[in-house]
């Protein structure tokens, strides 16, 4: 992969305003176990290879069981993951599949496990790890071998 500009350093007042977003999600009371499978499955469907390293390190830091990491790309067929898990999870997929649509199912399946203060602090952990993300795929910012 061929190196690309660095957005920290050629747009650095846009780089700051996305580590504030950033810094507004790490603050909210959304559990680090729903953070983390929203970075992950995010990035998974993204293909940011960075993301996806850093925050599978993260979510092993706050003591997530590999089994549960490894089958988050499957998380439908295996019954590692709760039903509040689940629905943040197909938001996730959803809203990161943007095109696709939010469906009303998926939405209403949400709102009736999360509370909306809950449901809209998962909103924008959704939405900084995608923001995230294109940042990632479109700079090639590659994770280094740990």
């Amino acid at each position: 992969m061929q190196k690309r500009i660095s957005l920290k350093h050629a747009e650095p007042a846009a780089y700051k305003a996305m580590l504030a977003f950033d810094a507004y999600t790490e603050s909210i009371p959304v559990s680090n176990v729903h953070k983390d499978l929203i970075k992950i499955r995010a990035s998974q469907i993204n293909g940011c290879s960075y993301c996806i390293d850093m925050h599978t390190k993260e979510a092993r830091e706050h003591g997530e069981k590999e089994q549960r990491i490894y089958g988050l790309s499957s998380w439908r067929e295996t019954p590692f993951f709760t039903d509040e898990e689940r629905a943040i999870l197909a938001l996730t997929e959803e809203v990161t599949l943007i095109s696709n649509r939010v469906s009303d199912e998926t939405y209403a399946n949400a709102a009736k496990l999360l509370d909306e203060k809950y449901l809209s602090q998962v909103l924008m952990v959704i939405l900084v790890i995608n923001s995230w993300n294109r940042i990632g795929v479109a700079t090639n910012l590659i994770p280094s071998l740990s």
